[in-house]
């Protein structure tokens, strides 16, 4: 087999707002029995590890925290951890327990993930630290001149059952102007969040295939940091996506309707 390792995305590829996608539990058991290695990765900002366990165990997936999931959630704390910043988190409340032992008072840091009920002018810190408006977020960074805008990923849209949804992307790009700051991006596409997936597994780059709905994020993030990647017709997907970025270097390996035929494809090659 050519490829060593797979990496797979979770929305959007292998379930939508809380369904599987049809054929996608049976496929990944195809996968597993190929005994090909495989770590599941997400851009999510709402949930920790241990609700995206529990959730896709939920929906059939016989996925183990021990297998792991690698999250931009995840990967976000351990860079907070690594500089010793205390953050002002602009996140779902869903996802704040992933931050528990990160000091968080007098911050010098913002991170931004997505969180609907404080990209609106009218959360007015509701819950003290767990609310914070963008409005905290840019006087902080007006304040702090030195204080890092990290943004756990920038996606423009995520998939949920009633269609397309604004992500965090959007928003980053407001603080960014505003601030007159360059956020650092943490989950996809940036090539150490690929790098970070793959190391766990010890396998290079060269060796591993990724296999998303996002032909930005998940795709053209991963053949830059010098993976395969392969584009499922499912959640994000646009018709025509694949032809994003216009040069044919920049297209997928391969484009494929679903994670079931994303399979088929990875076990022919």
């Amino acid at each position: 087999m050519r490829f060593k390792a797979a990496l797979i995305d979770l929305s959007g590829t292998l379930h939508i707002d809380g369904q599987a996608i049809p054929g996608a539990v049976a496929a990944l058991e195809r996968l597993r029995a190929a005994q090909l290695p495989c770590r599941f990765v997400t851009n999510t900002t709402k949930d920790t590890v241990d609700s995206l366990v529990m959730t896709l165990q939920t929906l059939g997936f016989g996925i183990s925290k021990d297998e792991v999931v690698f999250s931009s959630l995840s990967a976000t704390r351990q860079l907070l951890k690594q500089r010793d910043l205390r953050p002002l988190l602009l996140l779902d409340r869903r996802a704040l327990p992933e931050f528990d032992d990160v000091p968080q008072h007098d911050p010098n840091a913002v991170v931004v993930g997505l969180a609907r009920e404080a990209f609106n002018y009218d959360s007015l810190n509701r819950h003290a630290s767990m609310l914070l408006t963008l409005q905290s977020a840019f006087r902080l960074l007006h304040a702090q001149p030195a204080a890092p805008l990290i943004a756990i990923h920038r996606g423009r849209v995520f998939a949920e059952a009633s269609g397309l949804s604004l992500g965090p992307g959007p928003f980053v790009t407001a603080l960014e102007v505003a601030a007159g700051r360059t956020a650092q991006v943490v989950g996809k596409p940036a090539p150490t969040f690929f790098a970070a997936a793959l190391d766990h597994l010890g396998v290079a780059s060269e060796h591993a295939v990724m296999i998303g709905d996002d032909v930005r994020d998940d795709v053209q993030g991963a053949q830059a940091a010098g993976l395969a990647g392969v584009l499922v017709q499912t959640g994000k997907y646009q018709l025509g996506d694949e032809g994003f970025g216009a040069p044919a270097a920049s297209a997928p390996d391969a484009t494929v309707p679903d994670f079931a035929a994303a399979v088929d494809w990875l076990l022919s090659q």
